[in-house]
């Protein structure tokens, strides 16, 4: 029986458990999201996914976002047969063929415009490769060892890019990570570290940002880079005050600091801009760039200003960086985001989004904030029934964020939470997502809600 067969007869015999057992088999501990979310797919399509009991979810997962065009797109497909058809490598390592000219090309006009002002460095098919290669290009640029990183931030779970990430839960395990990372406060518009809050919180935040980099008695030397994302999307999707990011910017040009934007989540089109950073109108030295840039394929990279470009010879490598399909798919999604209205349709679906769940904020005081930027978004579950602290926040809830993601898997919704402690719902549906499932989406959010509020709290 060949594959193909074997998976056709497969799915129509076998259900969810006899799935998840035999990866509970053959499997580490390590694995995650079929904790969550305990289903096996069996086809997917769009915004839809089907698992091996028939039920049908709506995505807004979407891959952690790295399904921008959604499930089996025809232009993705097409990408990829396209490839085989025309027997090209699939494979190259570093070495160029046409199809790698055209994706550079595209990638660097979608970028800034010029291709003449930044290059690109091909990664191992990781953001975390692709975080590594932009730490270490930094060290050799300015020939310091410090790092700046930020709370709330994630950038992987390699020894350095875990090193950078805000989580401390995978931290707690594991020695010798690198040294010599500095953690500063991010804005966050619900809890501001400060106590603060809104501009007042931003503006202070800013300026101890400056004044640390410039206090010659800090205890900490002047560093060899500054790494975050413009919007932290694991960290719970907060977004950085345009004037707190431009100062960050302003200070570390002017000190020789490089400002490395960790994009693997917000580029390519999620926040209803091409990249998060350029909300506040900056320009990076170094962008990490995955997930959404391969199409659906793995594919991470650099984009790195012309003059920070320092490498010696094969001082970064990685095998599988001549994926030549994910450069196909990834040329496919950068075609569709280039579109007059691909980038409109993402913020008119986002707007569309907000509204809705900021009218169910209004219903139900246990969503504490909703926020986010284009199709990233989220919302903070706190238990209104305990006392706000003098900015009229509530505490988090985190059994109840826990309860509502499981009953939005009840009701056919995919999604993740993030944030401290996991209390935020997280919605990252593919950018193509349409009105009438963008309805369906608030729908289902508030079949779950409710009976997640009756299961804790006897709530109807």
């Amino acid at each position: 029986m060949t594959a193909q067969a074997f998976l056709g007869a497969a799915t129509k015999t076998y259900n969810n458990d006899y799935w998840l057992e035999r990866q509970a088999q053959f499997e580490s501990s390590v694995r995650s999201y079929p904790r969550k979310l305990p289903l096996a797919i069996t086809s997917a399509q769009g915004c839809w996914v089907t698992d091996a009991n028939g039920k049908r979810y709506l995505d807004c997962l979407a891959g952690a976002g790295t399904l921008a065009l959604g499930h089996n797109h025809p232009q993705i497909i097409e990408a990829i047969q396209q490839v085989l058809q025309q027997g090209l490598p699939l494979h190259t390592l570093d070495l160029t063929t046409p199809l790698k000219d055209e994706f550079s090309e595209s990638l660097l006009f979608f970028l800034a415009n010029n291709v003449n002002d930044y290059c690109l460095q091909f990664c191992g098919p990781s953001g975390a490769d692709a975080v590594e290669a932009a730490l270490k290009l930094a060290k050799t640029v300015t020939g310091r060892r410090h790092i700046i990183s930020f709370s709330g931030g994630y950038h992987g779970m390699t020894h350095g890019a875990l090193a950078v990430t805000g989580n401390l839960a995978p931290k707690q395990q594991v020695s010798g990570l690198m040294p010599d990372v500095q953690f500063m406060p991010y804005p966050h518009s619900y809890r501001c570290p400060l106590g603060l809050g809104g501009e007042q919180g931003s503006t202070a935040l800013s300026h101890y940002f400056e004044r640390f980099i410039e206090d010659v008695e800090s205890g900490v030397c002047l560093p060899a880079a500054v790494i975050l994302e413009a919007v932290q999307g694991e960290g719970g999707v907060n977004i950085a005050p345009t004037a707190w990011l431009q100062k960050i910017r302003e200070v570390t040009q002017r000190h020789g600091i490089l400002l490395i934007i960790d994009e693997v989540q917000a580029g390519f089109g999620r926040t209803g801009k091409r990249f998060a950073f350029q909300h506040a109108g900056i320009e990076p030295d170094i962008v990490v760039m995955s997930k959404a840039i391969g199409g659906g394929l793995p594919l991470a990279l650099l984009a790195i200003r012309r003059e920070f470009d320092q490498w010696q010879a094969g001082a970064h490598t990685g095998t599988f960086r001549g994926n030549q399909l994910a450069m196909a798919t990834g040329l496919a999604t950068l075609n569709y985001l280039s579109q007059p209205d691909a980038l409109i349709q993402v913020q008119q679906r986002g707007a569309e989004l907000m509204q809705q769940f900021t009218a169910l904020q209004s219903q139900f005081a246990c969503l504490g904030q909703v926020r986010g930027l284009g199709l990233m978004l989220g919302i903070e579950i706190v238990d209104e029934r305990l006392p706000a602290d003098h900015l009229g926040s509530y505490p988090a809830d985190a059994a109840l964020a826990v309860a509502i993601q499981q009953h939005c898997f009840e009701q056919g919704l995919l999604l993740e939470r993030g944030g401290r402690g996991g209390t935020v719902i997280r919605f990252l549906p593919p950018l193509i997502i349409s009105p009438a499932e963008c309805e369906q989406v608030v729908y289902r959010f508030r079949l779950a809600l409710q009976a997640a509020l009756l299961e804790l709290r006897g709530l109807k």
